[in-house]
């Protein structure tokens, strides 16, 4: 999945962001309409991504 997003990075199904941002240790925080909220333990910046059609944009 890691070289699909490398490989073509706008043309990743929102679910498989999704997996990979939480394969990498983030925890989702909340859900708020289209923008799925996540932080990660010690850094105290969030990562917003949205769903936009399927598609992931951050």
């Amino acid at each position: 999945m890691l070289q699909k997003l490398i490989a073509a990075p706008h043309n990743v199904r929102f679910a498989e962001f999704r997996t990979l941002v939480e394969a990498f240790g983030f925890a989702p925080v909340r859900v708020s309409g289209s923008q799925h909220i996540f932080e990660y333990p010690g850094i105290p910046e969030l990562i917003n991504i949205q769903n936009v059609r399927g598609q992931a944009k951050s």
